[in-house]
């Protein structure tokens, strides 16, 4: 027997298989991230000269972190088996670049080996490798084929940046001469060891997949959702598995597999699962008559599948313990594409009283309430929908996420009220602010030690912890010049993939300048943005001090046509709290390394910050009865940096999303600083107040900042 047992363990040294595939003792294993494999057809498809002695590099977003980290590979549609003959995991530079940190390169093995033959129709893990990875880091996965596969198997909607090079590149640190494109291949989920994580599956459509998102801006509503579980402390831990697939249905392939087909590799299979969020049947409802009307027969039987099909996942998820939560169809009314009339409608209706019905779901997100036109319940909210009818526009994604009761992502004896009977209400929509800097590159003295770039790093790496999309930097070009050290600063913002503006090139005051050097220091600043901006648009003009308000309004019209007839669009201020005032006071301090008078700094900032809060949105009511969505002036100095990141919680904590200029832009309050070519309303709310003798609230009374460590 012993020699038995020398034997075995010699093969399994020799081998190197079972060994290292095998799960160790107190290993935990969750998804981390995923996504819904089908067969890419058509312009989806690789040719098979690109997939020849090629590499592809993968970029994707863990929504968990670990120490650990194994990658699913997936021939799921292969007709053949196939070969990977190099594989490696490194940590990325950032979402949208073939960039990779050498230090964190890892290479992939199977069983002990650098490559592996993946049969057709199966999924393969690789072995654990350790990998410092945090929640929100973004990964480069690279794959090296020999040969093409047989049939390939991908996700077209990936919404992220791929890229292939020939030859064996898995272990360079950049693909510089790689060709980009927008999809993933042979990739279904990479799963961590990790004691406290878990994760909710969210199975769907386009509208999950995130139709109309920009390219590595992950900002689907399933990436804001992310962003609210990770700010929640019981929830930080929870990934968001995205299963969306454009075009998908419930019954019927389409782009992809039907849903219920593939219910148990994306919800069954990963593990680490607790909950389950199923938002499908638009396109069911919508194909049943795109071509032809049908009788009322046919639509009677369409929704009797439809609830069928939905109570098959219910069912299939209880039985593993996995929490189903029911998502009501979004309406599309508008759709041009589906053209749906008063019995498509009946058939969302009737299956959406199926969905809020107790106990048909362990819980329900009613996102059809929180998404419909309270005029035109059928249709979209207008500033939610992207313009079709059928798509959520960033704003609507957005909501989406708001949308979900994060107490139904707790173990379901945690939730609050009887399970089943868990629906969303509609409500009022959460109120936007949309974030802006102004003097950049710097904005006066910092503290002892700490450069311009520092500071540009703070505030940039805290807009993205916070999983804020864009934020807006508007450039002085003098300050750059006069320093050059500070110049870079506009680098770092504009690597993170934050837009700039024109600030005017030195931060004249207007009422001191003619309009001649008015116009000379806008067109000073353009070629700097031009260099940084490339082809993105950079038209938007933040005036350097609100005093063009004063008594001159001829000027202030001549200026306003000035910067119309040159596109620009004025990103005017609704929201501020005076934060300059507190960053030379601060870099005093510090130079004194007087910590008790930072301690007061700090807590007047915040107090100055919420005190605004309700400031402004008490104008906003009493003047127009709603929030409008505020835009709040920041700037780029050291004590921000310092702060952002309890201002942004303090915002968060006061119901705030964060929005863009553009959309801020279709709100009726601000569509004159959008065309600056109409006749100007009145200076901020504060004016707005004042036309309409309305008493304006009294602000912040601050410490005395200039005195302090003097």
């Amino acid at each position: 027997m012993g020699r038995m047992r020398l034997l075995l363990a010699f093969v399994a040294l020799a081998l190197g298989g079972a060994v290292m595939a095998q799960s160790a003792p107190g290993e935990r294993w969750v998804a981390a991230w995923a996504t819904s494999p089908m067969v890419p057809e058509g312009q989806n498809a690789l040719a098979a000269e690109d997939l020849t002695d090629a590499t592809l590099r993968q970029i994707v977003r863990l929504q968990v972190g670990g120490s650990r980290v194994r990658v699913r590979f997936t021939n799921a549609f292969g007709t053949a088996p196939l070969k990977i003959s190099a594989a490696s995991i490194a940590l990325a530079t950032g979402p949208a670049s073939a960039k990779v940190d050498p230090a964190s390169m890892k290479p992939l093995s199977f069983d002990g080996a650098a490559q592996v033959v993946i049969p057709a129709g199966a999924d393969y893990w690789s072995d654990p490798v350790a990998v410092q990875a945090k929640a929100g880091a973004d990964v480069a996965i690279s794959i090296h084929y020999p040969a093409p596969p047989a049939r390939q198997t991908g996700h077209p909607g990936s919404r992220a940046t791929s890229y292939l090079a020939k030859g064996d590149r898995t272990r360079d640190a950049d693909l510089a001469d790689a060709k980009a494109i927008d999809r993933w291949h042979q990739l279904a989920g990479i799963e961590v060891d990790n004691a406290k994580a878990s994760a909710v599956v969210v199975l769907g459509d386009s509208i999950t997949d995130g139709y109309g998102v920009t390219a590595n801006s992950n900002g689907r509503w399933t990436d804001a959702l992310q962003t609210r579980l990770r700010a929640t402390g019981d929830l930080s831990q929870m990934a968001v598995l995205n299963g969306g697939i454009g075009g998908n249905r419930l019954l019927n392939d389409g782009l992809g597999p039907n849903a219920l087909a593939r219910f148990d590799r994306e919800v069954m299979t990963p593990p680490g699962v607790t909950h389950l969020i199923v938002l499908e049947g638009v396109n069911d409802l919508g194909t049943l008559t795109r071509d032809a009307p049908v009788s009322a027969d046919e639509h009677k039987a369409l929704v009797a599948r439809m609830i069928g099909a939905l109570r098959q996942m219910v069912s299939r998820a209880r039985a593993k313990g996995i929490v189903a939560i029911g998502g009501t169809i979004l309406p599309y009314g508008g759709s041009g594409y589906y053209h749906p009339d008063a019995a498509n409608e009946a058939d969302r209706q009737a299956v959406n009283d199926w969905i809020r019905a107790p106990g048909n779901f362990d819980a329900v997100i009613d996102f059809d309430a929180a998404m419909r036109d309270p005029a035109r319940p059928a249709y979209l909210r207008p500033d939610y929908d992207s313009g079709d009818g059928l798509h959520p526009s960033a704003a609507g994604y957005r909501a989406m996420a708001d949308a979900v009761p994060l107490d139904l992502l707790t173990p379901r004896a945690k939730w609050k009220g009887k399970p089943g009977r868990v629906v969303v209400p509609a409500r009022e929509p959460a109120p936007m602010i949309v974030l802006t800097f102004d003097d950049l590159p710097k904005h006066t003295i910092t503290p002892p030690g700490m450069t311009q770039v520092q500071v540009a790093e703070q505030i940039v790496g805290a807009l993205k912890k916070a999983g804020v999309l864009e934020a807006y930097g508007f450039i002085n070009g003098a300050s750059g010049e006069r320093e050059p050290d500070t110049a870079p600063a506009l680098r770092v913002w504009r690597d993170a993939g934050y837009p700039l503006g024109n600030h005017g090139w030195s931060h004249a005051d207007l009422a001191k300048i003619s309009d001649e050097q008015f116009a000379e220091e806008l067109a000073k600043n353009e070629p700097l943005l031009r260099s940084l901006m490339g082809e993105a648009d950079w038209h938007w003009f933040r005036y350097p001090f609100l005093s063009e308000a004063g008594a001159d309004p001829a000027r202030r019209a001549r200026i306003r046509a000035l910067l119309g007839a040159k596109g620009y669009k004025v990103a005017a201020v609704t929201m501020d709290f005076g934060d300059w005032a507190y960053n030379e006071p601060y870099a005093r301090c510090m130079a004194k390394g007087d910590m008790a008078a930072v301690a007061t700094l700090e807590a007047a900032w915040l107090a100055d910050a919420e005190w605004n809060i309700g400031r402004y949105r008490a104008m906003a009511k009493a003047l127009y009865g709603r929030d409008i969505p505020y835009v709040l002036l920041l700037h780029a100095g050291a004590f921000d940096a310092h702060m952002l990141p309890r201002l942004l919680e303090l915002y968060r904590r006061h119901g705030f999303r964060f929005g863009t200029l553009e959309e801020a832009g279709r709100d009726p309050y601000y569509r004159t600083e959008v065309n600056p070519a109409l006749a100007p309303a009145p200076q901020g709310l504060e004016g707005a107040m004042r036309e309409k003798n309305l008493p304006v609230p009294a602000g912040y009374q601050k410490p005395p900042l200039d005195s302090m460590c003097r």
